[in-house]
């Protein structure tokens, strides 16, 4: 018989059984969000588990989350329609990521994610002019965020690496934020380009400006 395990990561109910697949079924939602049981810092993974705060697999799911939340602020900016469905599809997969995180020896990420990431990355990219010189983030509002997007990808590989070195994590996880961290970048280009907006070139004659 199943047995309904709290989370306070996941914020919801893990049913717990051989061969369930927590991406096709889903329990009833918390309904108390404060439930103080993590108050002695240690917290719950979704196997019913608990494990210090401080562990390096909690550290990765919160990464994670920090970035979808980064994700999440890009997406208040008018963005092209194609592009925004493509940064929803990001939102899901990073849930779905720390999920996968959440569980040890669940599996959610695949190659066929990080395939979507890398065909999105390359097709754009060619509509970009040949980059010639380091550029700096900035230009539109939007294209900094997505620089916000590369960076906390960056930050979140890097927990993940952590993670790896003791805890099994499949590949697909870490070349995942990899890509994604990828994509960012040239889609700050694209967004920037999109707004009327140049890149913002690094300038090496502005060391000069320094007494």
């Amino acid at each position: 018989m199943a047995r309904i395990i709290r989370s306070s990561k996941l914020r919801g109910p893990i049913l717990s059984a051989p061969g369930f697949n927590p991406a096709t079924t889903m329990g009833h939602r918390l309904s108390k969000i404060t439930t103080k049981t993590g108050d002695g810092g240690t917290t719950g993974l979704g196997d019913g588990s608990r494990v210090p705060k401080t562990h390096p697999r909690i550290v990765a799911i919160g990464e994670v989350d920090e970035l979808n939340c980064v994700v999440g602020l890009m997406l208040t900016e008018p963005l092209p329609s194609a592009l925004r469905e493509a940064m929803l599809d990001v939102q899901h997969d990073l849930f779905d990521l720390g999920g996968e995180l959440s569980i040890p020896g669940y599996s959610a990420i695949t190659e066929a994610h990080v395939a979507r990431l890398e065909s999105l990355s390359a097709s754009l990219n060619e509509t970009l002019p040949m980059l010639k010189d380091f550029i700096l983030p900035g230009g539109s509002r939007a294209a900094a965020y997505a620089h916000l997007v590369r960076t906390v990808g960056r930050r979140a590989e890097r927990a993940v690496l952590v993670l790896a070195a003791t805890d099994a994590v499949s590949d697909a996880v870490r070349i995942y934020l990899n890509r994604l961290s990828d994509l960012a970048f040239v889609l700050a280009r694209t967004l920037n380009r999109d707004a009327g907006q140049p890149d913002v070139l690094w300038r090496k004659d502005r060391r000069g400006a320094l007494p």
